[in-house]
C-alpha cells in the first residue's frame, strides 16, 4: 500500500468541480443541506460533504455515505460479499473522519466517488500530520488501528498535499463487489 503515490496508476485524480454534465443538490436529512452535492460525470458519480460549522460528524459521514451507497446500487445488498463490500467502505469513511478529528484538528470534507470497478473516499483537513499504520500493531491493544485498518480494507490509500495550502486529503480505494 502506497502512502505517498497522490493517485492510483491510471486514475488522473479528482473530477474538476463544475465538470460538464455534472448536476448538484442539497442532501436532505443531513443537517448540512448547503454542504452536500451530488455530481456525475459520465460513468464515475460523486458526492460531496463540507462540515463547516457541523458537529458529530462521524455519524454525519457515515450517513452520507450510506445514502450514496443506496443511490449507487451498494445497498441494499442482495449477497454477503456486496454486504461485506458496503460495510467495509462505511468503516473506512468513519477511520479516516475519525482520524482527522484526532489528529488534524477535524474533517474539511468528505469526497466520495464511484464507477463501475472502484469507490473512491477522500478526507480533507487542514493537518500537518502523515497518517501512517503503527508498527508494530498490537492487535490486543487499544486504540491506534484506524490506518492499518484501512490498508487491509482498501486497494490502495495515500496522502494528497498541495503546495502551498495548509492540510491535505487523505484517500482510500476500495473494489466494488462483483
Amino acid at each position: 500500500m502506497s502512502t505517498t503515490r497522490p493517485y492510483s496508476p491510471g486514475d488522473r485524480g479528482p473530477e474538476p468541480s463544475g465538470a460538464s454534465g455534472a448536476s448538484e443538490g442539497g442532501v436532505p436529512g443531513t443537517g448540512a443541506s448547503a454542504g452536500g452535492a451530488a455530481v456525475s460525470s459520465g460513468a464515475r458519480q460523486v458526492r460531496r460533504l463540507t462540515f463547516e460549522g457541523e458537529s458529530g460528524v462521524v455519524p454525519l459521514a457515515r450517513d452520507f455515505a450510506r445514502q450514496a451507497l443506496y443511490a449507487w446500487g451498494w445497498l441494499p445488498a442482495a449477497t454477503a460479499d456486496q454486504r461485506a463490500a458496503a460495510e467495509d467502505v462505511l468503516l473506512v469513511v468513519s477511520e479516516l473522519v475519525t482520524n482527522a478529528c484526532l489528529h488534524a484538528e477535524g474533517p474539511d470534507e468528505l469526497w466520495i466517488a464511484c464507477d463501475n470497478k472502484v469507490i473512491r473516499i477522500e478526507v480533507s483537513d487542514r493537518g500537518t500530520g502523515q497518517p501512517a499504520p503503527r508498527t508494530p500493531h498490537r492487535a490486543g491493544r487499544p486504540g491506534g488501528h484506524g490506518m492499518f485498518i484501512v490498508q487491509r480494507l482498501c486497494l490502495d490509500w495515500g496522502v494528497v498535499r498541495t503546495p502551498g495550502v495548509a492540510g491535505k486529503k487523505v484517500w482510500a480505494e476500495l473494489g466494488a463487489p462483483a
